[in-house]
């Protein structure tokens, strides 16, 4: 394909499952580009020698994270891997390669020994796979010898990633979730810092998530209403007040922080009583898994006939599928959220395209400092409703010196104004970020000439680098690289 592509003069986008909503889809960069559609490699070429002792998946950019699970389960119960908050329909490659983040931390970290089929339609194999596939090193050592080449095909546009080894975990003897609800909101950036020096100290493992009102609210607001028309026999025009009510009583906070602990019986122990030692006054933690969650729901739903446990019950109901990241178990819960919002629930996830929903992200990467990661977010909140605009906001601490924010605006695609109004308050956001002398750290298809400096030294090193791969610019002309 690439070489026809050569002779054609035609450029390739490739696609993985292309469900990279928000930040551009299945659209190219340009204009012109030939679609190459990568869903229907679905191959996990490594499946007979998976195992406890061989922890890792060699994918194809098709797997979803639907079916990792799925193969998990069946044939290696014992592992499991970093999940995304996204659809189970989404690809694992093509959210890695453009660094995304898991559940427990960035993906970029998971993924090594890649095999890449160059703009020049040479097959390339980064670290020790240079060895061949039989050779023990292959899939076990991530850093090969000589420099590292895994790194030019994230966020890059040299080649096409048609496989990489992908790093699974093995599941701990006790796993808990750490939910924490800031009292004030005006210490939204002293929580920051505590939760920054917990995840230093190794003490919260995973990737320490703290969403804004909004942000929660919408994240609960599906599950909760489904459960109060299901189960609770209300008719769709009585849930709306019902859940609101249910959502003012179980998440009445501006922001609410959700983390995990992870190892034997006594080191979750002590990392909780050393959480909630660190916390006391400034967060109410509260420690949840699976079990307190079954027993909750039990009596909540038994007792819902009485309006406060109805809210946990819905509650309950609503949280349970967000639980399961931690245990490596990904939902459609997020993306069912929109589909409800914009009256299509009965679409599956990975139909959302066919909606009206419209989303748009915006993500700053941002220093581990909490009172300016607190007025930035303050700032873009105020900035998008100058708009009228709701954001919905979340912090994540992803590595022990890392802090990126994940930000997105809602708006409904069938009408135009409301499209002009969403990409003119993402522009002032964006540009707010750059005054600030901060970048994003994943960028939409649209935003590829606001975010690549074309005077940039380093966008021009970078732009050298594509002439060595790819000479005729064929692959993905404009992503995260000069456009001409």
């Amino acid at each position: 394909m690439v070489c026809w592509a050569r002779d054609a003069k035609r450029p390739l986008y490739p696609i993985s499952t292309g469900l990279n909503w928000g930040y551009g889809g299945r659209n190219p960069v340009v204009p012109g580009a030939v679609i190459l559609d990568l869903s229907g490699m679905r191959g996990i070429r490594n499946a007979d020698s998976i195992s406890l002792a061989n922890p890792v998946a060699v994918l194809e950019p098709g797997v979803t994270q639907g079916q990792l699970q799925e193969f998990l389960r069946q044939r290696a119960p014992g592992l499991s891997f970093n999940v995304t908050g996204s659809a189970r329909e989404t690809s694992i490659i093509g959210n890695s390669l453009d660094r995304g983040v898991g559940y427990l931390g960035p993906r970029r970290e998971d993924l090594f020994g890649l095999e890449v089929v160059t703009g020049t339609g040479e097959l390339l194999q980064t670290g020790f796979r240079r060895l061949g596939e039989s050779s023990p090193l292959a899939h076990t050592h991530p850093y090969g010898l000589g420099p590292m080449l895994d790194g030019l095909f994230f966020q890059g546009n040299f080649g096409i990633v048609t496989s990489a080894c992908f790093r699974l975990l093995p599941r701990a003897p006790r796993q808990v979730a750490v939910s924490l609800s800031l009292r004030r909101a005006e210490d939204l950036g002293r929580l920051i810092d505590e939760l920054a020096l917990l995840k230093r100290e190794g003490v919260m493992g995973s990737v320490t998530h703290i969403g804004n009102k909004a942000r929660t609210h919408a994240s609960l607001m599906y599950g909760i209403s489904a459960y109060l028309e299901r189960d609770c026999g209300m008719t769709p025009a009585t849930v709306p007040q019902e859940a609101a009510r249910a959502l003012a009583l179980v998440a009445p906070y501006e922001w609410t922080s959700l983390g995990g602990v992870s190892g034997t019986a006594g080191q979750v122990r002590a990392a909780l009583r050393h959480i909630k030692s660190r916390l006391r006054g400034l967060a109410r933690v509260m420690v949840v898994d699976d079990r307190k969650l079954a027993l909750g729901y039990g009596v909540m739903h038994g007792l819902r006939w009485f309006a406060p446990a109805r809210a946990n019950a819905a509650a309950i109901a609503a949280i349970r599928p967000l639980h399961g990241l931690a245990a490596g178990q990904p939902t459609d819960a997020a993306v069912d959220n929109l589909l409800w919002r914009f009256g299509r629930a009965e679409l599956p996830a990975a139909q959302l395209d066919e909606s009206d929903c419209g989303v748009l992200f915006i993500n700053p990467a941002l220093p581990m400092n909490g009172a300016f990661a607190a007025e930035v977010a303050r700032r873009m909140v105020e900035i998008a409703a100058g708009f009228g605009h709701e954001l919905y906001l979340t912090l994540n601490i992803e590595t022990a010196t890392s802090l990126v924010a994940v930000a997105n605006l809602l708006y409904d695609r069938s009408e135009p104004s409301e499209v002009t109004r969403a990409q003119r308050c993402a522009d002032a956001l964006l540009a707010y970020i750059h005054a600030q002398g901060l970048e994003v750290y994943r960028a939409r298809a649209d935003m590829m000439a606001d975010v690549v400096d074309a005077e940039s030294p380093y966008w021009q090193s970078v732009r050298g680098l594509k002439a060595v791969f790819d000479p005729d610019n064929i692959i993905a002309p404009g992503r995260y690289n000069i456009a001409v």
